[in-house]
């Protein structure tokens, strides 16, 4: 996720690393203090002036000066990059049929924010989640979000569902696959509706331990009016509410990552498609 400076000019290197007497290895002094502050200088000027540096490390992968400082501006780079705030996210879609559509609020601006969610979920692959409420009587989900289908998004599991809540037992089964470590997830979820399934699918995941962001420019229903009372609700419960694209920047949050360039291009791709949707429901 996070660009890495190259490293520095041979010289600087040799002039970090002191041989060992009794192996044939390269070390830093034993709390060497001026060492440690030429690493930061010239290494990764971006580690925060109170670190210090791993001493008496041997490089047992590198016998030259410049491989193990090297190997050593990798594991400083590494020990001191900040950890993400988003961590293990999983996008949830919440029963997108279209028998809804002429029912909710502003369905096709709903529609609009996860399409692009899903693209976002390809360049950050991140998982999907998704339900249908009662497919026999209320169909299949909407065929413009592509979910399972040739050239679409892949689902983790796209589970019928009577429950209000996204939370079943075959969803929950699949999420215990996501967290084998049993660190909670990220569940950022879009669909409907705001007061009934999202509600009750938010509350559940946050009960489970698991961080809860709600999509404000993702989430309806058939009254408007339900939806800033169960987004209020659901802050006030624990979740986030924030909108898709401050998520997406706070899930990519360096500009140096890999994926940044790619976000940057669908955020520009779905701009007008974002102010619509952020115009109508919030």
């Amino acid at each position: 996720m996070y660009a890495m400076t190259p490293p520095p000019n041979p010289s600087v290197l040799r002039s970090l690393a002191c041989k060992s007497k009794n192996e044939n290895h390269y070390y830093y002094p034993q709390h060497s203090t001026e060492s440690a502050q030429l690493f930061r200088r010239h290494l990764h000027p971006r580690i925060d002036s109170t670190a210090t540096t791993s001493t008496r490390t041997i490089a047992r992968f590198g016998r030259g000066p410049i491989e193990f400082a090297i190997s050593h501006y990798l594991l400083a780079v590494n020990m001191t990059q900040p950890e993400p705030r988003i961590q293990n996210p999983v996008l949830f879609i919440c029963d997108l049929q279209e028998k809804f559509r002429p029912a909710i609020y502003e369905f096709d601006k709903v529609v609009a924010t996860t399409r692009k969610m899903l693209k976002a979920s390809q360049i950050l692959n991140i998982p999907v989640v998704a339900t249908t409420q009662n497919k026999a009587r209320l169909g299949e989900t909407c065929p413009e979000l592509g979910l399972d289908q040739p050239g679409g998004v892949k689902t983790v599991v796209h589970a019928d569902k009577t429950l209000f809540s996204m939370v079943t037992p075959e969803i929950t089964s699949t999420l215990s696959t996501l967290h084998p470590s049993s660190s909670p997830l990220t569940c950022v979820l879009t669909g409907i509706e705001s007061h009934i399934c999202i509600t009750q699918t938010a509350l559940d995941l946050l009960a489970l331990n698991h961080n809860v962001y709600i999509l404000a420019d993702a989430v309806s229903s058939c009254n408007k009016e339900e939806i800033p009372i169960a987004l209020a609700r659901l802050r006030a419960a624990g979740a986030v509410v924030t909108t898709s694209e401050s998520w997406l920047y706070e899930c990519v949050r360096d500009a140096g990552a890999r994926e940044f360039r790619d976000v940057v291009g669908l955020v520009r791709e779905w701009k007008e498609a974002t102010r619509g949707s952020l115009g109508a429901l919030l």
